[in-house]
């Protein structure tokens, strides 16, 4: 039976979803906006503070779960966006280089720019 995932620390989800659901040594990471640990939001953030704030709650969540990134999807409203996603998300994710897609999308809920989600292992 799969095991539903809270990371504390971020937000509560904002509708029926978990942070993260375990399904063996599988972790299914539910999208994340780039929403403040307090659920506040600020779509009126740059670009660089948004992908900073919303790859934070990502790894906060695979920690939870005691997993390992290995397939990250971003979504980006603007692919002018990419560079600077990827110099933070190298920051960021330091030597760990799991497979990875970037979709340009046209829009995102709230207005955000960024929208991340994942799959990870889990740790033995």
């Amino acid at each position: 039976m799969p095991e539903t995932i809270t990371a504390p620390g971020i937000a509560a989800p904002g509708g029926h979803y978990a942070h993260a659901v375990r399904h063996g040594d599988t972790v299914y990471i539910s999208g994340q906006l780039p929403i403040a640990p307090d659920g506040s939001h600020r779509a009126d953030a740059g670009f660089a503070e948004q992908a900073s704030i919303v790859l934070a709650n990502l790894l906060a969540i695979a920690v939870a779960a005691d997993a390992e990134l290995v397939k990250v999807t971003a979504y980006l409203t603007d692919v002018a966006d990419w560079p600077m996603f990827n110099t933070i998300y190298a920051e960021l994710l330091g030597e760990l280089r799991p497979a990875r897609a970037v979709v340009p999308v046209p829009a995102l809920h709230y207005g955000y720019r960024i929208e991340v989600e994942a799959i990870a292992a889990v740790r033995r």
